[in-house]
């Protein structure tokens, strides 16, 4: 599996992005879409030549990214592309010079949730739009550990 950067505007990343808000409307309903900051910067996942999986890092602050837009096909799910796509992500955040990374998944996304504790996420205090949300779930990583 090859993973790569895309710009924002990348037919294929489009793609990936709107199934993930489909999926998320079919969890949650129409709640709309939480926004990416424009500096964000977006990874794909590659097999056998076709882009099966996303995941963008955005800047909070100087020391502080943010996982935002992770989402797997359902027909590569169970395929480690997810836990390689988020190992890219914190590496490309390591690179860029955070300390650590977070990000929000909700509740019913219990894969997700699965992942991000076996890759040594701890939950934090919500944030943003966040705060007060009951289906909402926080996680931060200290980079380095």
């Amino acid at each position: 599996m090859l993973i790569e950067e895309r710009p924002p505007g990348d037919g294929e990343l489009q793609a990936l992005l709107d199934a993930a808000f489909a999926e998320l409307v079919a969890r949650y309903g129409p709640e709309g879409r939480s926004g990416v900051d424009p500096a964000a910067r977006f990874l794909v996942a590659v097999a056998d030549g076709a882009a099966v999986a996303c995941g963008a890092l955005q800047p909070v602050d100087a020391a502080t990214g943010e996982v935002k837009r992770m989402y797997v096909r359902p027909s590569h799910r169970g395929r480690g592309a997810a836990r390689a796509l988020l190992k890219a992500l914190e590496a490309l955040a390591a690179a860029t010079g955070y300390e650590r990374v977070r990000l929000t998944t909700g509740i019913r996304q219990p894969e997700a949730i699965a992942l991000y504790e076996s890759s040594g996420y701890t939950p934090i205090a919500a944030y943003g739009k966040y705060v007060g949300e009951p289906t909402s779930r926080s996680y931060g990583k200290e980079l380095g550990r």
